[in-house]
């Protein structure tokens, strides 16, 4: 419930934000997270921060070191720069970002 009330990492922010919302009034009330960009390939990482091209909270630290996958709370990691600093968006029990 923690993950989806309050999440670490942007790209977990932007994934709940395509969860669908039960409630067919509220549908499309719903702000969804559209990544933009390409995924990186691969086999051609991009430096430092793996998810940075298609990162709307990039900064310039994010092309530059590669985040170590931290600690955030008790038993919730993430490997963002930036995991204490951000306030993401969850997603209630009814399915709205919160």
């Amino acid at each position: 419930e923690e993950l989806f009330a309050q999440p670490f990492h942007p790209y977990t922010e932007a994934l709940l934000s395509a969860v669908p919302n039960p409630d067919p009034r509220m549908r499309q009330q719903k702000d969804r997270i559209v990544l933009e960009g390409d995924v990186a390939d691969p086999a051609n990482p991009p430096s430092g921060c793996y998810f940075h091209p298609r990162c709307r909270y990039v900064q310039d630290q994010c092309s530059q070191e590669t985040p170590e996958l931290r600690e955030i709370s008790p038993g919730h990691f993430a490997a963002c720069h930036f995991a204490e600093e951000l306030t993401l968006a969850g997603v209630t029990a009814s399915g709205e970002l919160g």
